[in-house]
């Protein structure tokens, strides 16, 4: 269990507690939001954190390749999931990226499934930051900031979708492979 192992491993683990402190009170605690965000945003940087580490040291393992878009899927649509039962998101827009990341999950799935090896795109990383500066904003929820927030969450929903176009047009073939 290397460093990058351990820091996705701490993501998957303060997700409950993220989840407990948005949740407190019904979302109603301004104090609980600053914890619920501290912790958020103390798991996403350490996505950030041990992609860099475990590519810089050549520490890339199986079970990072494994975990590490996992806990980021789970961090983000509990995140997701929870501000719609705050009434601060609409489902749709969690069904749509819910929806991106099981195609993207079952696509990785039946290439690896060909022997083929579907890398991260630039488009799904940058998904992903949009998705967690939307969510941090959300969570604050000031008023004043209401319409960056509805740009970084619409850009969010776009850079999903481009991202989902992107991985299916570059890997067209693993639908193609064994005579589908």
């Amino acid at each position: 269990m290397n460093l990058p192992n351990k820091l996705t491993v701490m993501r998957v683990i303060l997700i409950p507690f993220f989840v407990a402190a948005l949740l407190y009170d019904n979302g109603s605690s301004q104090t609980m939001r600053v914890v619920a965000n501290v912790i958020f945003i103390v798991a996403s940087l350490t996505d950030l954190f041990d992609g860099k580490i475990a590519r810089k040291y050549n520490l890339v393992t199986n079970f990072g390749k494994f975990m590490d878009p996992l806990a980021d899927k789970l961090l983000v649509c509990s995140a997701l999931i929870c501000l719609i039962q705050l009434g601060q998101l609409p489902a749709w827009v969690v069904i749509i990226i819910i929806s991106r990341e099981f195609i993207i999950s079952g696509f990785r799935l039946v290439a690896a499934d060909n022997g083929i090896v579907i890398a991260a795109s630039y488009w799904g990383k940058f998904k992903t930051t949009f998705q967690m500066i939307a969510v941090i904003l959300m969570i604050f929820n000031i008023p004043a900031l209401k319409t960056v927030t509805f740009i970084m969450l619409a850009a969010a929903v776009v850079l999903t979708i481009v991202s989902l176009v992107d991985y299916v047009a570059k890997n067209v073939e693993v639908l193609t492979k064994g005579g589908m």
